[in-house]
């Protein structure tokens, strides 16, 4: 693709956005019905701001969903400690929950503009943010480009690019350039995301780390966690976690296959609760018994599955274990994130399709803290095998911990990639103090 054709291919999108504006009311609708959107604050998706702009300069960080909110705390409690003000945007409603119970009113939430000309440029007129940085790989055309308008520095951190969207992106590298070259910055997770980066245009490009590495440990009620520990007692658990669809018949082969063995108790987190009926359909046409979180249900010595259906509590269902199979890796592409099992003490076993997580995989599996499987015969015999050796499971679970020390420092080096930008700002802050009230 020329320039001249990426181009026009970015006029059509601007003013295919427009002519699409005024029907965008019955996706939203249909969004709402299915509880992906907050019925009340319907009209933010328009870019309509239902709060105040706070006084003086102002950071917009955006994260899509809970694991990109999860890896921009931390960040954002350093720009806010510089007394700097913060709106932050996601764009589901489980996000929009996890920053009201960790960042509470310290930042301003709203839900993210929906990517058309009208909704982005309402938003940014009156948001008027001194800078923007966005998390991992969300590139919205129409925002890039009436951002560059508008002269906002955007910086994008803990960068990744997947091998299926760098391909889509080489094949469009006008396109890709007249995009990435927006970008004031972009602070990528590997060395590898980073040549990515480059290649599609983007300058400068720096390495920092996964920022998921510097958040703090999921958050758990300790009174729930010690309220199933004793129900669970001396028995035996694994968990399944961040599950796709066909993960969970894996699941349960492997469970019918040791239950009689070891007195097994399994817990098993879809990564899209939405399932969880089906999920219990299935489970019980196979001759178990299930017990689901969102209905409190007690963990008998009769339950064979411990169905997590709940999101944000991956704090509590990590806490019940030291063995974890992360998902979307067996049956499903690309994998799940295994920072959070490791970090919590569980040995980690995953199928080979972890594309999106590739080199904390390589991090993880060299320092003896991961183990590949390649089918649900090979994840039922890790399963026994680590179960039934505790010196071994220990001995992975202390090796994982340590690889996640090892990659930290994610943050001091986005913190210091930052600084050209949020210095200014911070200057700026304490001349003109936000006042009270």
């Amino acid at each position: 693709m020329s320039g001249r054709l990426a181009r026009f291919a970015l006029w059509l999108y601007r003013w295919g956005g427009v002519a699409l504006y005024p029907v965008v009311g019955p996706y939203l609708a249909l969004r709402v019905a299915k509880g992906k959107e907050d019925r009340a604050r319907r009209r933010e998706r328009y870019g309509v701001a239902s709060a105040a702009r706070p006084a003086g300069p102002l950071v917009w960080f955006h994260a899509a969903s809970v694991g990109e909110t999860n890896a921009l705390v931390p960040l954002i409690r350093e720009v806010r400690r510089r007394g700097i003000a913060v709106l932050l945007t996601t764009g589901t409603v489980t996000s929009a929950k996890i920053v009201a119970e960790r960042l509470g009113d310290t930042v301003v939430h709203q839900y993210v503009p929906l990517d058309v000309k009208p909704a982005v440029s309402r938003f940014l007129e009156y948001w008027h943010p001194d800078l923007a940085v966005v998390a991992e790989s969300e590139i919205w055309p129409m925002t890039i480009l009436e951002l560059g308008a508008r002269r906002i520095p955007q910086v994008l951190v803990n960068g990744r690019i997947s091998d299926r969207s760098f391909e889509r992106w080489k094949r469009r590298p006008a396109f890709a350039d007249a995009l990435f070259e927006n970008f004031a910055l972009v602070v990528a997770q590997s060395e590898g995301d980073a040549e990515r980066f480059r290649a599609l245009g983007a300058l400068p490009v720096l390495v920092s780390g996964n920022l998921k590495v510097d958040t703090d440990a999921p958050p758990v009620d300790r009174a729930v966690l010690r309220t199933y520990l004793d129900q669970i007692g001396e028995r035996r658990t694994w968990a399944a976690i961040s599950t796709f669809e066909g993960e969970e018949e894996a699941v349960a082969n492997v469970h019918r296959a040791l239950r009689p063995r070891t007195g097994l108790l399994t817990i098993l987190v879809p990564r899209h609760p939405e399932r969880a009926d089906a999920i219990e359909e299935m489970l019980k046409a196979r001759g178990l018994k299930v017990a689901r979180r969102t209905r409190n249900d007690p963990l008998t010595p009769e339950t064979d599955i411990f169905l997590g259906d709940t999101i944000g509590e991956m704090g509590l269902y990590l806490r019940l274990t030291e063995l974890a199979f992360v998902g979307r890796s067996l049956a499903g592409e690309g994998g799940q994130n295994p920072l959070e099992p490791a970090m919590l003490g569980c040995a980690v076993l995953s199928g080979s399709n972890v594309q999106n997580f590739r080199d904390t995989y390589q991090t993880l599996v060299a320092g003896g803290g991961a183990r590949i499987v390649r089918d649900v015969e090979m994840l039922a015999k890790g399963v026994h095998y680590l179960l039934m050796n505790d010196d071994r499971r220990k001995q992975m679970i202390e090796a994982g911990q340590e690889s996640v020390q090892e990659m930290r420092g994610a943050l001091r080096a986005t913190v210091k990639g930052l600084e050209p930008y949020i210095n200014p700002l911070t200057v700026k802050a304490r001349l003109h103090p936000r006042q009270p009230g």
